[in-house]
């Protein structure tokens, strides 16, 4: 297990596409990917501003990594599900 608390995450672009991504930090990933901080997602780049839709912890890298494939396979409908189940 790794030391570090790892998360999935799903942000909700300007123009309403979902990007997901894995991180360790949530709020240094979200200001990345809105130009606050360097080295955010060049799908990101061109789609700001991108807010938070979903975030989940997961034990390790290698979780975050495969919950992250099993999620981008999602229909946007499917992700959109999630998203909703999550807030409630």
């Amino acid at each position: 297990m790794d030391s570090k608390s790892w998360y999935v995450y799903i942000l909700r672009c300007a123009d309403n596409t979902l990007y997901t991504g894995v991180t360790i930090d949530v709020e240094k990933r979200l200001d990345e990917h809105n130009g606050i901080a360097k080295n955010g997602a060049k799908y990101t780049h061109s789609r700001r501003p991108v807010q938070l839709a979903y975030q989940e912890l997961v034990d390790s890298r290698s979780e975050a990594c495969k919950r992250e494939y099993l999620i981008k396979s999602l229909s946007k409908l499917e992700k959109e599900t999630l998203i909703l189940q999550r807030k409630k």
